[in-house]
């Protein structure tokens, strides 16, 4: 059974910095790890994600500002948020992408993210 742990989400003042972690723990060959975002009465949306390859894409609204890395030894993936931006408050979930078609994605329980301005 795959479990995802995350943590680091809080309140901050605009033009601060957080940083998220997600572990992912049980047997599993992961294809990509992530990051996306819901905000109150909107759709989740896609802010970083990386492959086993290191290659990455992110929303381009968060382009310059956040950055995603990996620690592929521990099924780990961290997203550092810099120069935050009351716009990018939301419930912030890890999602990790098996290797297997046959299974589907698994997803953190969230971590709040809120900023003031």
């Amino acid at each position: 059974q795959v479990q995802l742990v995350e943590s680091g989400g809080g309140l901050v003042q605009a033009g601060g910095s957080l940083r998220l972690s997600c572990a992912a723990s049980g047997s599993i060959s992961i294809k990509a790890m992530g990051w996306y975002r819901q905000a109150p009465g909107k759709q989740r949306e896609l802010v970083a994600v990386m492959s086993g390859g290191a290659s990455s894409k992110y929303a381009d609204s968060v382009k310059g500002r956040f950055t995603i890395s990996k620690d592929n030894a521990k099924n780990t993936v961290f997203l550092q948020m810099n120069s935050l931006k009351p716009e990018d408050t939301g419930v912030y979930y890890c999602n990790v992408q098996p290797w297997s078609t046959l299974l589907l994605d698994y997803w953190g329980q969230g971590t709040q993210v809120t900023v003031s301005s």
